[in-house]
């Protein structure tokens, strides 16, 4: 099966598969780079989609934020395997430390915790939100060369509350994301 896109999602409490239009498909990857992999390789190979398309929430390194943001650039910001290489890098690796989507303008920093104090590399690095799967799709993505788009809600500032945030806003964002799907996406 060919579809145009594909969307991956963590959770179906982020996104409802039913609110979608007819004819998109939507993967649920679990939580973490791990499950995000997975269900990318798995989303190719079922869908040989012509882009993907991520949407979840992440937090805010810059409290500023809000609201639905597009993403495009993602960093590893849980790598760490210093002196061997600086962190966000793997290190005897010749993959990129970064990878870049089609569009938007915010940077996300992706690891396999969840954000709930500040740290000051993230914010060295410009990072402007953190999540826990987009690293593992854009780089499969980059892989087999589908182009792909990224949009995140922000549900909580990264800290200390950031769980409760989370818990209360994680599907918030869904309404503004179908928007989007449906303006940018979505063929008339």
């Amino acid at each position: 099966m060919t579809s145009e896109i594909v969307i991956i999602t963590a959770l179906d409490s982020e996104l409802d598969k039913n609110s979608l239009p007819s004819g998109i498909d939507i993967i649920y990857s679990g939580i973490g780079k791990i499950n995000a992999a997975i269900a990318t390789l798995n989303a190719i190979h079922e869908f040989n989609p012509k882009y993907i398309v991520n949407f979840g929430t992440v937090g805010a390194v810059k409290p500023s934020l809000r609201g639905l943001i597009q993403i495009k650039t993602v960093l590893q910001r849980d790598m760490y395997a210093e002196p061997l290489a600086p962190r966000g890098q793997t290190p005897f690796c010749s993959r990129p430390a970064t990878y870049h989507s089609v569009g938007g303008e915010y940077i996300c920093g992706s690891g396999d915790s969840f954000v709930t104090h500040k740290d000051p590399w993230l914010e060295k690095q410009n990072v402007d939100v953190v999540d826990m799967e987009l690293f593992a799709i854009a780089a499969i993505a980059h892989e087999r060369q589908i182009p792909w788009y990224s949009f995140k809600y922000i549900t909580d500032d990264a800290n200390e509350s950031s769980g409760s945030d989370w818990s209360e806003a994680v599907n918030h964002g869904e309404r503004l994301f179908l928007d989007v799907l449906k303006t940018n996406f979505l063929k008339e």
